[in-house]
């Protein structure tokens, strides 16, 4: 049974992300190092860390989990002695390619793979189109690891929209949501803070993003901006665009402070409300 402490620090590395593989391991290995010798004692890597962003890269970056890009987080956990969340990377199983997130214990050990939920699928006119579901297969489930910090829940990327998702792992005890994400630079001025502090606020734990660094050059240009957001809904540490780690300190004793201040998630929900069917009123249809 795990012992918790209180507090801990989070480290998140807005990774620059080019098109060599063995580079971008090469790069993470030694921001993962990094940031264990700034006291982080989680370390959290971006959405496709080792993999440009793209449908059509998707196939050509996937391996099978455990491979390269999985056995040199879990060698990097290892050696610093700290738990890693590995971002993301195109995952190839059966023919089926996925989204995928692992983490590991400071023993090297694999503790969570969690696949994305939702796929990114949008239509912006004049702005953006974006279809993962053209190459990549959806995950089917939550994910959520423990530390001796807190339990931890996993989202990547378009998962943060889903307040459902979020809620069920506060219900289930987590403190602290890790979103991997790349958003671009359409939703990521108009969403990326804000979805964080909604998904903080209405589930009072921590939210962390975790963007890739811009690369204005690439075909998928993300956002950056890697933030953590408190339970009060306020941004305690963020970046802008360029390669970047970013500290934050977790109180998980200030999410049950929040919690009892304004104890929403005291109330039983579902034994509040009256749904009434109301379809045969006029004007309803």
């Amino acid at each position: 049974m795990l012992t918790m402490a209180s507090k801990f620090r989070i480290a998140l590395v807005q990774l620059a992300v080019g098109v060599s593989k063995s580079d971008n391991l090469a790069r993470a290995a030694k921001l993962i190092k990094e940031a264990a010798s700034g006291g982080a004692r989680v370390v959290a890597l971006p959405e496709c860390f080792n993999s440009p962003y793209g449908t059509k890269y998707f196939p050509e970056y996937a391996e099978a989990i455990p491979g390269p890009s999985t056995d040199a987080l879990s060698k990097a956990a290892k050696e610093n002695n700290v738990f890693v969340v590995g971002g993301s990377i195109p995952e190839e199983e059966n023919g089926n390619y996925y989204n995928t997130c692992t983490v590991y214990n400071p023993e090297g050990s694999l503790i969570a793979k969690h696949r994305k939920v939702h796929l990114f699928d949008i239509d912006v006119p004049g702005k953006i189109t974006f279809q993962e579901s053209e190459v990549l297969s959806p995950g089917n489930q939550l994910t959520f690891f423990n530390t001796p910090f807190c339990k931890i829940g996993l989202g990547i990327c378009y998962d943060i929209r889903f307040p459902e998702m979020a809620l069920l792992y506060a219900q289930r005890g987590c403190k602290l949501l890790l979103y991997p994400g790349a958003f671009n630079m359409t939703t990521g001025p108009a969403h990326w803070e804000l979805l964080q502090r909604g998904r903080a606020l209405d589930n009072q734990l921590y939210v962390a993003t975790i963007s890739p660094a811009r690369d204005d050059k690439a075909s998928y240009v993300a956002w950056g901006h890697s933030s953590v957001v408190s339970p009060w809904g306020e941004v305690v540490a963020t970046t802008e665009h360029q390669e970047a780690v970013v500290y934050a300190e977790i109180d998980v004793d200030y999410v049950m402070e929040v919690r009892q201040q304004i104890p929403v998630h005291s109330q039983k929900r579902e034994d509040m409300y009256r749904v009434e069917d109301l379809s045969d009123l006029d004007g309803v249809e």
